[in-house]
């Protein structure tokens, strides 16, 4: 029985193998097609949704997460698929180089972080997909491709969010950059005062987001931008603000929310009383990416930017009317839009909205509240985060949704990396 990060998923496969390097890989997919098995890849589980589930063959890739490639003239960096974001990032600073954006998670396997979409909060700086520079992927008849704007264009742009369905992405190939340093500001603010400056705080930082503490009307601001000098904190502050309190006592306290949810309100205020402001300065990854301890459900739903602050004044009213009670801040993040035809940023700038709820929580009616009004302005979801649309809702909200079949049809048409999920987003092949 293999389960997810948050437990929500589950699965019992038929076979389970730990592949090392592209010909295996490539071997595993053509054997298990030409038996009539199914076959999905799985990387760390950190999807909330059934996207990697398969009755068939498994194929975990934490045996091909090795380096392959670093070019320091074009700053090209290829790596293996499974290799962690984490992993990636210290590779990456030990060549003097860094990814453009991240998300604040570095857990994730690189395959399994593209082909969902993730993504961080950036003005004018895109989804981890976006700096994709290349891609090679074994395909259903077991046949290995490599694609890019320049060899197999029309594959590349698709398989960049490819949801697993075109294949098993083998390696990436990163356009990185210089490594640099980013300026954390944190502080609180006033939630109104966000939303009435949105568009402001947004075009005022290279990359600005918030979190929302329901049951309050505060939030937490955090803006980052580059700098030449390094000043991180401490090791004691570092420990006290991101391990000690963002992780043990807040597990603590969603704990005891979970028991006496009436008591979460109170948490919440005194919370959020106690934000205080802080600012460093340190190599990108250790400012994009924080330790995420506490296990949680996810749902967030990108909207289009303009939208943003009426959507989420509506957002902050749910809890109360539904006489629900939310532990875990509201997160806000924006994208640029972007040419990828099943990003949730394709063709138009975002906003990202997510909700979260302790592991264990029921959470049903609460993101089902949510979902509904995420459908008012076109929201679309996550690929990896939980949601309840189907093929015929999306197909309204990707202009493109049709072209990614095609090659979905092309590639795979007897359905070898199809499963319920894929069944119920894009339609059976």
């Amino acid at each position: 029985m293999w389960r997810n990060w948050a437990g929500n998923q589950a699965m019992s496969p038929a076979q389970v193998m730990h592949p090392r390097g592209t010909d295996e890989i490539a071997a595993a997919v053509k054997e298990a097609a030409s038996g009539g098995r199914r076959v999905k890849a799985i990387g760390s589980g950190h999807s909330f949704t059934g996207i990697g589930l398969t009755d068939g063959v498994l194929l975990q890739l934490d045996r091909h997460a090795e380096l392959i490639k670093v070019d320091q003239e074009s700053k090209q960096v290829t790596v293996a698929a499974g290799m962690p974001l984490s992993t990636l990032n210290a590779t990456l600073i030990e060549n003097g180089l860094g990814l453009t954006n991240m998300g604040d998670i570095d857990v994730q396997t690189v395959s399994g972080a593209i082909s969902t979409g993730t993504h961080g909060t950036g003005r004018a700086s895109g989804s981890i997909a976006h700096q994709v520079a290349g891609l090679e992927l074994a395909l259903a008849d077991g046949s290995v491709v490599n694609c890019s704007r320049q060899e197999r264009p029309e594959l590349f742009e698709m398989a960049r969010v490819g949801l697993g369905a075109l294949g098993v992405i083998t390696a990436v190939t990163f356009q990185a950059e210089p490594m640099f340093a980013l300026t954390a500001d944190e502080r609180p603010m006033p939630l109104d005062d966000v939303l009435d400056g949105f568009e402001e705080l947004v075009a005022g930082n290279e990359h600005f987001e918030f979190y929302w503490f329901p049951h309050t009307r505060v939030a937490l601001t955090k803006r980052n931008n580059r700098s030449t000098e390094l000043a991180p904190l401490s090791r004691r502050r570092a420990w006290v603000d991101d391990e000690l309190l963002s992780n043990k006592v807040f597990e603590a306290t969603c704990r005891a929310g979970a028991l006496m949810p009436r008591i979460i309100p109170g948490i919440n205020k005194v919370a959020a009383r106690a934000l205080s402001a802080r600012t460093y300065t340190d190599v990108a990854p250790h400012v994009f990416t924080s330790p995420r301890k506490v296990r949680f459900c996810e749902m967030e739903y990108a909207v289009p930017r303009a939208d943003l602050p009426a959507v989420f004044r509506e957002l902050t009213t749910l809890p109360e009317s539904m006489g629900e009670r939310i532990s875990f801040p509201v997160e806000c993040r924006v994208a640029p839009a972007d040419d990828i035809p099943l990003s949730t940023a394709s063709g138009r700038d975002s906003a990202y909205i997510a909700v979260h709820v302790f592991r264990g929580t029921r959470f049903d009616r609460y993101f089902d509240a949510v979902e509904k009004l995420m459908g008012t302005v076109a929201g679309r979801p996550h690929w990896g985060k939980l949601h309840n649309l189907d093929a015929a809702v999306l197909r309204e909200r990707y202009p493109r949704f049709d072209d990614f079949l095609a090659v979905r049809r092309e590639l795979d048409p007897e359905g070898v990396f199809r499963n319920a999920y894929l069944d119920r987003v894009l339609g059976p092949v």
